[in-house]
């Protein structure tokens, strides 16, 4: 079973159907707000730490959540935050999991070139030049795979972790079965 670390969970929501950035950055110590170089506010969260984009429609992008929960912490916060001044927010707040980034260790090595060879050029991105890994996009889930020759992965664009797992684990059993995953001893 490969371990999946996940790094960051990026997910939207609505507050309301319009915010008062203006009054909310009077209010919220911890944000910040520079209507000339971006639209939104960002309001960072010590616990869980995470980071919260607001916009005027009332939408919010929260950033940097290692779980669900602490996404769920994070809107449940701020929403009662927003409340406390005075904005109509929503009762119900609808959670979407837009993206999730994870870490993992296939515990071997992998030649690039020969992996693109295996895996079929259709689905891969690999200039070695450009960049040392290499992008397998997979479309059942949609994600993308970083490869790395060490054997490391990075998964982007899983909107479920149980997603990522899967996946992992599929890729593995691929690389061993085209004998391209070379097994290091630990």
């Amino acid at each position: 079973m490969i371990e999946i670390k996940v790094e960051n969970i990026v997910a939207s929501t609505a507050f309301a159907d319009k915010l008062d950035l203006d009054l909310i950055i009077q209010s919220f110590e911890e944000a910040e707000y520079e209507p000339e170089q971006f639209p939104g506010l960002v309001y960072k969260l010590k616990n869980p730490k995470t980071a919260t984009l607001l916009f005027k429609s009332g939408k919010a992008n929260c950033t940097g959540a290692k779980n669900i929960e602490d996404v769920h912490k994070s809107v449940n916060i701020i929403a009662e935050k927003l409340r406390k001044l005075g904005v109509d927010v929503y009762k119900d707040l609808e959670i979407v999991v837009q993206n999730i980034v994870a870490v993992g260790d296939l515990r071997g090595e992998l030649n690039l070139t020969e992996t693109a060879m295996g895996l079929g050029l259709e689905n891969i991105e690999y200039e070695p030049e450009q960049f040392p890994g290499m992008v397998y996009r997979i479309k059942e889930p949609k994600v993308a795979m970083l490869l790395f020759s060490s054997g490391k992965i990075v998964c982007t664009g899983a909107r479920k972790i149980s997603d990522v797992s899967i996946v992992a684990e599929k890729l593995s059993e691929k690389l061993k079965a085209l004998g391209l995953l070379r097994q290091t001893t630990d």
